[in-house]
């Protein structure tokens, strides 16, 4: 069947007969060829839509997305989980806060060679982005209200050593490429920071989209760059006193809306 659709598609192409120059002089028009758009008969349809599908992630992620993926932690009270179930490779143990939310689309990993079981330890309120991979050599610490956004990786371990005939014979990173990773509290990593092992980052510090952190970080810092370096501290009118915090249950409705 594909091959005899390949040659009609070569006949279209090639051929000098009339029907295959009037299928190529039309094939843009052709193939752009759409039904008009009826505003309140395509509105209405478009709203349906939105709908069921709305209904559908709701359902799937509080009777099997969530259950499933708590099976392999402990904690998590309140977890909110969106575009399904992260990746978690073992071996590790897993410890969720409350109030977290945790995108589908990320990789929690443990490596496997080492001496204890890796912990990944997460406080309440933490958002994890996106497309975000962590690493877990010993041990990771997100403390409460960590912001980790998309495509995010705490880089605990390798996976591979420095030497290339090790490598190539299968072998695991060594012990002096590995470490902890800790964020302190209210640390907020831009869209695809990387951080490197043996690196802890003072509570309050944000740090720029696409930096590596190889280095630890101070409190209350902008860091951005490759290596990531201080810009600047955070001045008082950069964390005014005086905004209350919205209650955890009303942010994720809201971010599950704009989702």
């Amino acid at each position: 069947m594909s091959q005899a659709i390949n040659q009609l598609k070569q006949w279209a192409k090639n051929s000098p007969n009339p029907v295959a120059k009037a299928i190529r002089n039309n094939w843009v028009r052709l193939n752009t060829l759409e039904l008009p758009s009826i505003p309140v008969l395509h509105k209405g349809i478009y709203l349906a839509h939105k709908l069921v599908v709305n209904l559908f992630q709701s359902l799937s992620r509080r009777l099997y997305w969530s259950p499933v993926f708590k099976s392999q932690i402990s904690g998590g009270k309140k977890l909110f989980l969106y575009s399904g179930m992260p990746q978690v490779l073992q071996p590790l143990s897993i410890h969720m806060g409350e109030g977290c939310r945790v995108s589908g689309i990320s990789t929690f990993s443990g490596r496997w060679c080492s001496a204890e079981r890796p912990e990944l330890i997460v406080g309440d309120n933490v958002d994890i982005g996106w497309q975000t991979s962590i690493a877990v050599a010993t041990q990771v610490i997100l403390e409460d209200n960590v912001r980790m956004a998309g495509r995010a990786f705490l880089a605990g371990y390798p996976g591979h050593p420095l030497d290339a005939e090790a490598r190539a014979a299968g072998a695991p990173d060594t012990e002096d490429q590995i470490g902890k990773i800790h964020l302190k509290k209210n640390v907020w990593l831009g869209t695809g920071v990387t951080v490197l092992p043996g690196v802890t980052i003072g509570e309050n510090t944000i740090v720029g989209a696409g930096s590596v952190v190889t280095k630890d970080l101070p409190a209350n810092v902008i860091a951005a760059g490759n290596p990531a370096k201080v810009v600047r501290k955070l001045l008082p009118d950069d964390c005014p006193q005086n905004l209350t915090r919205k209650p955890i249950e009303m942010r994720h409705h809201q971010d599950a809306e704009s989702a």
